[in-house]
């Protein structure tokens, strides 16, 4: 099969709006034997042509980002690949905190929460970490459209985020990370919808929210978060875990503060 054919593949694919294909639709489009297409495939990667971001999933490079990543930024292709692989998934953590305005430390991780461990992706320099989250398909999301992604992201709400962080806060560079980034967001939390977002989640994570959100100048859009853990709150619980207690509790929180928050404001 000429080069040229897969060439001219990948360049309508692309004056079409397209930034991705998998193994079979280049197979189904150039009508050509399974070997054909691997040869074809990998010459059009060593001319930095394509990028195999994921088995049988393919994007294809843009000039600009080619020299400097050697992919496609992960806000461009994910929703795709997800959709490829058939998992539901949403941009959570750090990713999900720049989207809804926290950009005071850009992540250097694409952040993906889904039901089952999967490995990291790497593509060039793009890092995509997935992270599992119990209860994923009850996690409120939202959909984000970005100027050059061909599809929208589904992210977590600002609330869900919120509750994210404080609970997966050893992959946001730790809790006192989370308070910047709660400094900077906080603005966007809807207090009921915290509740809501809060029940997805163990209580222990709505108690230490709650208190960093009062650290942070947030307190008046923690008040239904901090009824809901008076009424769900059994026990008095750490605000670092695997840190030794304090003994010095938030009582509205029932939170052991056995750490003293130390933001990048």
């Amino acid at each position: 099969m000429p080069m040229s054919y897969a060439r001219d593949y990948i360049d309508d694919l692309s004056r079409s709006g397209r930034c991705h294909f998998t193994t079979a639709e280049a197979r189904d489009a150039l009508s050509a034997s399974p070997e054909a297409i691997r040869h074809a495939l990998y010459r059009l990667g060593k001319e930095k042509l394509i990028a195999h971001p994921a088995h049988n999933f393919y994007v294809i490079l843009k000039e600009r980002y080619t020299r400097i990543w050697g992919c496609l930024p992960a806000t461009e292709f994910i929703p795709a690949l997800m959709e490829h692989l058939g998992l539901n998934y949403y941009a959570g953590l750090m990713t999900a905190s720049d989207f809804h305005g926290a950009s005071h430390q850009i992540p250097m991780v694409f952040q993906v929460m889904v039901e089952r461990p999967r490995r990291m992706l790497r593509c060039g320099r793009i890092r995509v970490r997935f992270v599992v989250r119990k209860q994923l398909d009850h996690i409120p999301t939202e959909n984000i459209s970005l100027t050059r992604a061909p599809l929208p992201i589904v992210t977590s709400t600002p609330e869900a985020t919120a509750i994210d962080l404080v609970g997966y806060a050893h992959r946001a560079a730790g809790i006192d990370n989370v308070a910047t980034i709660i400094t900077e967001m906080g603005e966007r939390i809807d207090p009921d919808l915290l509740v809501k977002a809060a029940a997805t989640a163990p209580v222990t994570w709505a108690q230490r929210l709650g208190h960093v959100m009062e650290y942070t100048g947030h307190g008046e859009r923690a008040v239904p978060l901090k009824d809901y853990v008076k009424s769900q709150a059994k026990t008095v619980t750490p605000l670092q875990p695997g840190m030794p207690l304090q003994r010095i509790v938030d009582d509205g929180w029932k939170l052991d503060i056995n750490h003293e928050l130390d933001p990048d404001l």
